[in-house]
């Protein structure tokens, strides 16, 4: 029987656009989720609900799937959510990988796992990040993904660390700035609101990707990536907020006002994160090639089709 690729969050952000870019290649895949379900009519994997949580079903689920490679993209993903919930955060990120690495082992499975971290494990720095940055989170997040990426550090198996930027692009979840500014103007020319664009710290500068090639890149590492060496996954240029947010309403059907809203604010807000991505183009020949533009016009629009 032939093994194929495994994606555990299958049904999350990266995740699912991972399962979307491994199907455009022919490559079907084993899809996790946890309490989500797929579109119906989705052929591109075989789904399993897996908890992270549960040592016992993340077992039995890898053994009946067997992979050819994992692609380990659950998690807890929200940065400002485990403010609130930081054990939980370390839980899934940490114990969870834990649960899936040491089932691989056991299991004799002899695969390559990617594990998607974080580059918010570094220490703040207002010059392009390397990975050999000094690592210090300032965040319970942060500290969630370092733990996990410790935990795939130390593992038998051969993993591959992932070290992503942020990324942005549809289907994103409201939680992040550039898909809650796109929700607002959809819902505005769709009259669900008023005129009124609620919005944080436009002064902060990030480093973005589409996640359509965030995770060409996952799919490099995988192919290509040497184990237990981390890459940063990044675009190596910076936007601010307020440029970002500029060229979504520059695509607005509608005048919009915008005004800051303090519940927006975080309580640890990085004024710059930049990265170099250049390891993993050295290793992998990886390049991203979607122009921010093109991923704030194209969030935009599913945001005005999931609206509609």
């Amino acid at each position: 029987m032939t093994r194929l690729p495994l994606i555990t969050g299958a049904t999350g952000f990266a995740g699912g656009h991972l399962l979307a870019y491994l199907s455009s290649r022919g490559i079907p895949a084993h899809a996790w989720g946890h309490r989500s379900k797929p579109a119906p009519g989705d052929r591109a994997a075989t789904w399993t609900a897996v908890d992270l949580l549960d040592r016992r079903a993340v077992r039995a689920a890898l053994d009946a799937s067997r992979p050819s490679a994992i692609y380990h993209c659950a998690g807890v993903a929200d940065v400002h959510g485990t403010w609130s919930a930081p054990a939980h955060a370390l839980r899934v990120n940490a114990v969870g990988t834990h649960y899936l690495l040491e089932a691989a082992r056991d299991l004799e499975l002899g695969v390559r796992v990617l594990v998607t971290g974080s580059a918010l494990v570094y220490r703040q720095s207002l010059e392009p990040i390397t990975e050999d940055h000094p690592i210090g989170p300032a965040t319970p997040y942060g500290v969630s993904k370092l733990a996990q990426e410790m935990t795939a550090s130390e593992s038998a198996i051969d993993t591959l660390l992932a070290r992503p930027f942020n990324h942005a692009g549809p289907g994103q979840s409201p939680a992040y700035a550039t898909s809650a500014f796109a929700q607002q103007i959809a819902e505005i020319e769709a009259g669900r609101r008023d005129a009124v664009l609620r919005v944080g710290n436009l002064d902060a500068k990030r480093d973005i990707t589409d996640v359509r090639d965030t995770v060409r890149a996952y799919h490099a590492l995988v192919e290509h990536g040497h184990v237990r060496r981390p890459y940063n996954v990044c675009s190596g240029r910076t936007y601010t907020m307020r440029a970002l947010l500029d060229t979504l309403l520059s695509l607005a059907r509608v005048r919009v006002r915008v005004e800051i809203d303090p519940a927006r604010l975080r309580p640890s807000d990085t004024p710059v994160v930049l990265g170099s991505h250049a390891r993993l183009t050295a290793d992998t020949g990886w390049e991203p090639t979607i122009p921010i533009e093109q991923t704030l016009a194209d969030l935009l629009d599913d945001w005005r089709a999931r609206v509609t």
